[in-house]
């Protein structure tokens, strides 16, 4: 269930909601209602406010189950639509890494291939094909994966004895601009969002010091206390564990000066 169909899907939902709590406030206060107090009219809103209010708790259970079935396929779609991206992904980088073999063999080739192939068809457990009926196929929904195909295809060693470098390199930047304007539209159904805390310079590093608050180094302490008031099944190891920590922190602590 795509985004939109899920969005209309929600819209109807919350119509038919507001339709029966409108119908229901009217016929609570119909009673009040000028020319129709008194009158069989009333009579019936009554019976209908009443049969509401019976109904209410099955209405609302058949909504939560409905909804319920649509945000589990909507759930279902989008798991469906994060693996076939990963499937690309993976076909990217095995049709680039062909691209760069200059001695690419036809079982390297044969490999690629079904690659690209594999990520074609499996396109078919997520979407249908644009404008197609029961009697017309319709259009590919995303036709830089076959673009992506034909330029693998450009350098079939069986069919190409005279390929070179800059054959290569053209098919590798037309698999790229496929692959880029892919993603540009493929993901867009799955509501990406900006990252809360994104890292956005170049050479990032870590900006907290080497170190621990006091209650935990007492802790520490108190665990190293308690461990060497009883015997070690090996000295010799604990001697070597102890040795190889406290040089490392000797190295940390010296890092740290030299940084400030």
């Amino acid at each position: 269930m795509t985004r939109a169909s899920l969005n209309r899907t929600l819209r109807r939902a919350y119509v038919g909601l507001g339709l029966v709590l409108a119908l229901a406030l009217a016929a609570k206060f119909a009673d009040r209602v000028p020319g129709i107090a008194g009158t069989p009219v009333e009579s019936a809103a009554l019976d209908l406010y009443d049969y509401l209010k019976d109904m209410a708790l099955v209405f609302v259970t058949v909504v939560a189950a409905y909804l319920a079935n649509v945000f589990q396929k909507r759930s279902k779609f989008v798991e469906s639509l994060e693996e076939e991206w990963r499937g690309i992904v993976r076909t990217k980088s095995a049709l680039f890494a062909f691209c760069e073999k200059p001695d690419a063999s036809a079982d390297d080739y044969i490999a690629a291939f079904c690659r690209i192939s594999e990520a074609i068809d499996n396109m078919r457990i997520v979407y249908r094909n644009v404008g197609e009926t029961d009697d017309l196929v319709g259009l590919y929904p995303y036709a830089p994966l076959h673009d992506m195909r034909r330029a693998l295809q450009s350098l079939n060693p069986r069919k190409r004895s005279d390929l070179t470098d800059g054959d290569r390199k053209l098919a590798r930047d037309a698999i790229l601009q496929s692959f880029y304007a892919l993603r540009e539209n493929f993901l867009e159904e799955l509501d990406l969002r900006e990252p809360d805390n994104p890292l956005l310079i170049s050479g990032g590093r870590r900006l907290k010091r080497p170190g621990s608050t006091r209650r935990a180094l007492r802790r520490q302490d108190r665990q190293r206390i308690r461990q060497n008031s009883t015997p070690g099944a090996r000295e010799d190891v604990d001697a070597f564990l102890s040795g190889l920590y406290q040089a490392e922190q000797g190295l940390a602590e010296r890092d740290t000066a030299r940084k400030a």
